[in-house]
């Protein structure tokens, strides 16, 4: 995502100069029914109202039956509001309007919880620089790859020292995961033409979100000419065919669906990340992928009537997704942050207007979604095995840990691997590598699917508590200087089978598919 400069970007991938995007050429081989709520009507604001203020988008939390939501919605066109889309089984609308005072209007009608603007730029100023070149995958090194692959092996499998390091070769000699399993991908938009991807891609589970409604034209889910390829590389990571191109993936024998959240500048705000949530649940999907945080907050404050508002919002939608059997897997975040500490210094948010250096709680002031409740928390390793040098932390914040890449100054890895970051598919049949907690997420959801593979009735809860308790433990790593400067960068919290840099320990393929 942009403005990585911070160290911490909407798409979570190192920052530039950090993360790399190598590529190779290669030759082709609307919401469900709605869930009644309870309530009572609401009373309807006065009719004279503003239309003359920027469009906004904003969304409004009910509480209440049927005739509640239609009295709100009601009162939500008498204040100036036009209804995009109700989300009537989590009692979410999204809503456009040019009255200024819309929000604190609609906020004062009985059977509102709460509502807030979801950006503080309008809709008319509708960019991911989440990659930085460093180290291209040449076709020398390609051949050099394929040359040294297995029988049984994809072409450049050599160069993924990731699979390895969490036992997916292992595991793939016992199952490659299920095809009746879908991850979804809530991020930029996936490239299904891909041949590493079009054998596992989930067409009837994927959409592109980013007004916050769904749509499903015929690949709307894509990136566009100009976009991030992010959502591309985290989906291969997930599950890229094993069929003798290019790279294998965590579960390469799943399906995997794109539901595209993110919008043409790089933006993931909440109306649109709703949007994914609602759909994955209403489509079957088993697990989803998260691998960015909601703008445009960095820390989302709850106790801000706005922010607020779009915290309440998203955790409804994570919760109902899990409700209908999917397990949400997030990425931690790239800002070397420990989570779990009391003060924050945020100087980057609002990203989509002027920042404002702010000093906040975690725990009053989340990052979200990866500190919903519920959702999945992963921090990244790199090649040998310690948190990446970026990697945000905390005890009793993060649940798991899992392969992101780090600088191979830092953490090399052994040969014939010589990037120490993750290398992955990219749109138009190619493929390259990048690093950050955006990486490592993926590993995770990879894992939740072959365990959802193994254990079709599982819960979520189950599937969660299968992935922590299968977890290898990894001992905190202390004294934590990265950079050998002699300089402690990172003070790591808790016991060997759960501490704030790696939680329950690093993901554990093999375990996943044992029976």
């Amino acid at each position: 995502m942009a403005h990585l400069g911070t160290g911490r970007g909407r798409i979570l991938a190192l920052p530039a100069g950090l993360a790399l995007t190598a590529s190779l050429g290669l030759l082709p081989v609307g919401a469900a029914s709605a869930a009644p709520l309870e309530g009572a009507p609401a009373p309807a604001p006065a009719a004279a109202v503003a239309t003359n203020g920027p469009k906004m988008s904003y969304v409004v939390n009910v509480t209440g039956g049927h005739s509640t939501v239609k009295a709100v919605k009601r009162a939500i066109s008498e204040a100036g509001g036009t209804v995009v889309i109700a989300y009537d089984q989590i009692g979410v609308i999204v809503v456009h309007s040019q009255n200024p005072d819309f929000a604190r209007t609609i906020r004062e009608v009985r059977g509102v919880k709460s509502a807030g603007a979801t950006r503080t730029a309008p809709l008319a100023a509708q960019t991911t620089t989440d990659i930085g070149a460093e180290q291209p995958l040449s076709a020398k090194e390609a051949r050099a790859a394929a040359e040294q692959a297995t029988d049984g092996q994809d072409p450049f499998e050599p160069l993924q020292w990731d699979l390895p390091a969490i036992k997916a070769d292992k595991a793939h000699e016992k199952s490659l995961g299920s095809e009746k399993v879908t991850v979804a991908v809530l991020d930029t938009g996936v490239d299904d033409t891909h041949p590493d991807l079009a054998p596992n891609f989930d067409r009837a589970a994927s959409a592109n979100c980013v007004t916050g409604a769904p749509d499903t034209t015929e690949g709307s889910w894509r990136p566009g000419p100009t976009e991030s390829d992010h959502g591309t590389h985290v989906a291969g990571t997930i599950a890229a065919a094993k069929n003798g191109v290019g790279v294998t993936g965590v579960a390469p024998g799943v399906k995997v669906s794109g539901i595209k959240v993110s919008d043409p500048d790089g933006f993931f705000y909440t109306e649109s990340v709703v949007c994914g949530f609602v759909w994955a649940a209403e489509h079957g999907v088993e697990v989803t992928n998260n691998s960015y945080y909601v703008d445009p907050w960095l820390y989302t404050c709850k106790n801000d009537l706005d922010q607020g508002a779009l915290v309440e919002a998203l955790q409804r939608a994570t919760r109902y997704a899990e409700r209908k059997g999917a397990v949400n897997v997030a990425a931690a975040g790239n800002s070397r942050t420990d989570l779990a500490s009391d003060e924050v210094v945020d100087k980057t948010s609002p990203n989509d207007t002027t920042p404002v250096e702010r000093v906040v709680d975690p725990s009053e002031c989340p990052d979200v979604p990866t500190m919903l409740d519920g959702v999945v928390t992963v921090s990244a390793t790199g090649a040998k095995g310690l948190k990446a040098s970026y990697s945000n932390y905390g005890d009793g914040v993060v649940d798991i840990a899992a392969p992101g890449g780090d600088r191979t100054a830092y953490q090399p890895p052994e040969a014939p691997a010589t990037s120490g970051l993750i290398l992955s598919t990219l749109p138009g049949g190619k493929y390259g590598y990048k690093g950050g907690t955006s990486m490592a997420s993926p590993h995770v959801a990879g894992v939740a699917a072959l365990i959802k593979s193994t254990r079709p009735h599982a819960s979520p809860a189950e599937v969660k508590a299968l992935l922590y308790m299968q977890a290898d433990d990894m001992a905190c790593t202390n004294p934590y200087d990265i950079d050998g400067d002699g300089t402690v960068d990172a003070v790591c919290e808790g016991g060997k089978r759960d501490n704030g840099f790696y939680g329950t320990g690093m993901t554990d393929a093999l375990d996943a598919v044992r029976r």
